[in-house]
């Protein structure tokens, strides 16, 4: 059963054509081709890029007619602002359910290693991939970009504003957590892109030194070497 925080994470990234259980047998219907057409463009973003995702090619993996495809999604941005929207969510709680099931009667010490493994696996999925392939390609392209930016701004928010409950050792040290997610958030992107080329020992190295940074800024932060709280916004 999710927590509070859980919960309250999901309900702020769910999708809109999640957000209610339809009442009737033709509207569940209407919710499931949606969802499967997603999961298509979804397939179409991992495997060909964001060149590859088109209307067309989604209603062909799918079987749906042009005139279904275009009744969901009338424009190839309207099929990219519903993956946008599905694809954080489903981030944020595919990490949840990791974490949260990680660090159940954990001991203290083992709780850095252990999140940032759960992240580490986060960015191996498939929505991260597909991630990554709708960041990239909002940089070049003006109207993905309206739509992915607030999706992901929105997603920092919400984490952002949970962290504290997630990561209770961080406690008053809200400024150094900020850092230290943005510290493993980049590093992660940064090592699954080099995977090919490094390898899984050095990445598994890697990984260990990220682990071990992050529990040093917080040692450094608990004696008041590093300190990024209000009152001393320039500690580094």
């Amino acid at each position: 059963m999710a927590t509070t925080m859980q919960q309250r994470m999901l309900d702020a990234m769910l999708p809109a054509d999640l957000a209610a259980e339809p009442e009737r047998w033709q509207q569940r219907k209407s919710v499931r081709t949606r969802v499967r057409l997603v999961e298509a463009a979804i397939d179409c973003l991992v495997e060909e890029g964001y060149s590859g995702l088109t209307t067309q090619k989604v209603a062909e993996r799918t079987g749906s007619s042009r005139g279904a495809m275009h009744h969901h999604f009338a424009t190839r941005m309207d099929l990219a602002a519903a993956v946008v929207e599905h694809v954080f969510y489903r981030r944020m709680q595919a990490f949840l359910d990791d974490y949260l099931s990680a660090v159940a009667g954990a001991r203290d010490e083992a709780l850095f290693e252990i999140s940032t493994e759960a992240y580490w696996r986060s960015v191996q999925t498939r929505d991260y991939a597909a991630y990554v392939e709708l960041a990239v390609a909002a940089r070049s392209d003006s109207d993905l970009e309206r739509v992915f930016l607030p999706a992901a701004q929105r997603f920092d928010a919400v984490w952002i504003s949970e962290m504290i409950e997630s990561f209770p050792q961080w406690q008053a040290r809200w400024e150094t957590m900020k850092l230290v997610s943005d510290f493993v958030v980049t590093a992660h992107m940064g090592l699954m892109l080099n995977l090919p080329v490094i390898g899984a020992k050095r990445a598994a190295l890697v990984r260990r030194l990220v682990a071990r940074v992050v529990a040093l800024l917080h040692a450094e932060a608990a004696a008041g070497i590093l300190d990024l709280e209000e009152n001393n916004p320039t500690g580094l």
